[in-house]
């Protein structure tokens, strides 16, 4: 894991909602994840970098079936030019979103990405944030997943802090795997006239 010290353009929150950080069936990490998010929420705000909010709409009966209790985002949103919440169907927060032209439009080169599942959200997100040239951060106390159970002929079950662990290490090849949260600075969104 490397120290991530160059100020950052923007942070995304991945899928930080309400089903999976509070009550009987969040995250085993739930308090660790908000607590975090929520910092590094605070701290892009201070400094002007654009937050983009993703929220999942999960499909009908689903924990995040859109419209419901659990499908609400945990962290308040404080829209407006800097501040957005992204819809989306796929683990991709790139995948047939505005993501991608929100980016562009904003003059963001760098960004953090944060929340949940480590292996399925929050990974696919960073590989395209990766593929598409952006220099990207990944805290890795700012991610967190669900224990995997265990599967008769194939393994015992695997514990979710293995499971982060395990997404965030192909990731560590081409963006900054950094241990902590606090580490990651950011800086405004460039001017899209500016350099």
């Amino acid at each position: 894991m490397t120290l991530h010290t160059t100020p950052l353009h923007a942070l995304i929150v991945v899928d930080v909602q309400r089903a999976f950080v509070r009550g009987d069936d969040a995250l085993p990490e739930a308090a660790r994840l908000v607590d975090r998010t929520a910092d590094l929420i605070a701290r892009a705000r201070a400094t002007g970098a654009l937050v983009v909010h993703v929220q999942n709409d999960g499909a009908a009966g689903a924990d995040d079936e859109p419209h419901t209790a659990g499908w609400e985002l945990h962290h308040p949103v404080e829209a407006g030019p800097t501040e957005v919440v992204i819809r989306k169907t796929h683990d991709d927060a790139f995948q047939e979103t505005s993501l991608g032209a929100l980016l562009t439009a904003s003059g963001v080169r760098s960004l953090a990405v944060c929340g949940l599942m480590s292996e399925m959200c929050v990974q696919a997100t960073a590989r395209s944030a990766v593929a598409l040239g952006y220099r990207v951060a990944l805290p890795y106390d700012a991610h967190a997943t669900y224990d995997i159970p265990a599967e008769p002929g194939i393994s015992a079950a695997v514990p979710a802090a293995t499971v982060s662990r395990v997404a965030a290490w192909p990731l560590s090849r081409d963006a900054d795997v950094t241990a902590r949260a606090e580490d990651v600075t950011f800086t405004a969104v460039p001017s899209p006239t500016g350099p």
